[in-house]
């Protein structure tokens, strides 16, 4: 039986809507809305100390302003913290996790393998790391082809909750991912490399992943991610001219006078084979102005 499609855009609350963004949160939405399925929208502010509500806002108004709008009631980490303590207590149960008080300075002796030298060290703040693991994930990616994983877990032990009390992104979006149905991804490729964490998680909950689409990353004159720690502006709210250059960076040209006009042309002549291949899209130098 096939599963109706459920894709999401899930953006940080650490700053406003930058242009980058824009192009992400199209994408998932084009895909979503021509194979007739649901587009969701999440906050993804589960690290505290880095998103802010009033960024939160900002983004949800500016979607809003582009007409993308979700399907659903939009989803907020921070209410769901009681899930991801029970879905890692649930991995504590399967002996899954070892608590580890090392910083960061300590492990870089070690060149990013993990000694276990702090596994029973429990009276001390610590973090949950996920075990070792030799690991070989496959899938095939629409856009960036068939990809392959290998041992990527065997030394690194990704934390899955840090000793502050904050909860990781993989963790949580693996949970979320699997309480709201989410049938496919697409997302920017700067996240392939977290792919073979989730998708051991979801071995270990017997949960059947997602599909996975990587989009090309729009990159600045020095080839770096558009970003918030590059400090891309704001794109400017309900913008025809910025919308319809997002949609060229998808592979679009359309031509339309108002928002509903292009996004309606956007879905008919949506086509996410047209990126295949590309990691990156470099930003054209007319275009700079909508990042800098």
């Amino acid at each position: 039986m096939t599963r109706r499609y459920i894709g999401r855009f899930a953006p940080s609350p650490t700053g406003p809507l930058h242009f980058g963004s824009l192009v992400s949160a199209l994408a998932s939405y084009l895909e979503a809305k021509q194979q007739r399925g649901k587009w969701l929208i999440r906050i993804e502010d589960v690290d505290g100390t880095r998103c802010k509500p009033i960024f939160a806002e900002q983004i949800l108004t500016t979607l809003q302003s582009y007409q993308l709008v979700s399907d659903d009631k939009v989803e907020v980490q921070s209410q769901h913290h009681q899930s991801y303590q029970d879905h890692l207590e649930q991995l504590k149960q399967q002996g899954q996790l070892f608590p580890c008080n090392c910083t960061r300075q300590s492990l870089q002796v070690f060149q990013g393998r993990h000694p276990h030298i702090c596994d029973s060290h429990t009276d001390a703040p610590h973090s949950w790391r996920l075990k070792s693991s030799e690991l070989i994930y496959q899938y095939h990616d629409p856009i960036q082809g068939t990809l392959r994983f290998t041992n990527d877990l065997k030394h690194t032990c990704p934390i899955l909750k840090r000793k502050d009390g904050y909860f990781s992104y993989q963790l949580a979006v693996v949970v979320d991912d699997h309480r709201q149905h989410i049938t496919h991804l697409v997302r920017g490729a700067d996240l392939i490399e977290t792919t073979a964490q989730q998708l051991h998680l979801y071995s270990l909950f017997n949960w059947t992943p997602p599909e996975l689409c990587h989009i090309p990353l729009i990159v600045n004159q020095r080839g770096d991610k558009i970003s918030k720690q590059n400090h891309a502006k704001a794109i400017v709210d309900g913008d025809i001219t910025t919308l319809l250059c997002a949609l060229k960076y998808l592979g679009l040209q359309i031509q339309a006078s108002s928002i509903q006009e292009a996004l309606d042309q956007a879905i008919k002549s949506w086509d996410i084979k047209r990126l295949q291949g590309q990691s990156a899209l470099p930003i054209q130098p007319q275009d700079w102005h909508l990042i800098q």
